[in-house]
């Protein structure tokens, strides 16, 4: 998978109808380590060669259903929270996704640089999603007026400053934009399509 990761291939790991604790631990420790010693590694060979061929390639970790990985109970138990804080410098960042953040270890989220989130109505996920932001009256605010199918607020480093962004419809003239053709709403071809692959 490593070796996978280092020829530019995406690698997903999909758990199915394993969904217990120590199934997730097992699995992001064996992984995140792996990756973690393979990126520091690399990083140490190209500051002492400076050769282009040894630069890490960035890599982006991506967690959907990021609870079941980061909650505080587990994420103490694997690098995740490591990973969140130093990898940066790296190359290698980390992609949260979840619909409840307030499931998320506190210092993992706390040390998210940019965050996109659509609309949040319990008080907890929007506690959490404004871990360690400023103006947090003013963005609560703006949390829960968001349109709840078309809006996003975005916030942190890579924005100059807090932003809502109003997304496009995924109709025909999207696709057709795109340079792909329409297919019905929620089969498995719209991406493949759209991206030329089968």
């Amino acid at each position: 998978m490593v070796e996978a990761l280092d020829r530019g291939k995406h690698v997903i790991l999909q758990f199915g109808r394993f969904n217990a604790v120590l199934d997730y631990l097992l699995v992001a420790n064996l992984v995140t380590r792996r990756v973690r010693q393979r990126y520091e590694d690399k990083m140490r060979r190209y500051e002492e060669t400076k050769a282009v061929a040894d630069k890490p390639r960035p890599l982006m970790i991506t967690i959907e259903e990021a609870h079941k990985f980061l909650n505080p109970a587990v994420a103490r138990q694997t690098t995740f929270g490591t990973i969140a804080r130093e990898m940066r410098k790296y190359n290698v960042t980390l992609l949260v996704i979840d619909q409840r953040p307030s499931g998320i270890d506190p210092e993992v989220m706390s040390q998210l640089g940019t965050r996109v989130s659509g609309k949040l109505t319990e008080e907890r996920d929007i506690d959490s999603v404004l871990t360690g932001v400023s103006n947090r009256g003013a963005l609560r605010g703006a949390l829960e007026s968001l349109d709840t199918r078309q809006q996003i607020l975005v916030m942190g480093h890579a924005v100059p400053m807090p932003i809502t962004v109003r997304t496009r419809p995924y109709d025909e003239a999207f696709y057709a934009a795109m340079g792909g053709h329409a297919r019905p709403h929620g089969t498995d071809s719209d991406v493949r399509d759209l991206f030329g692959e089968e």
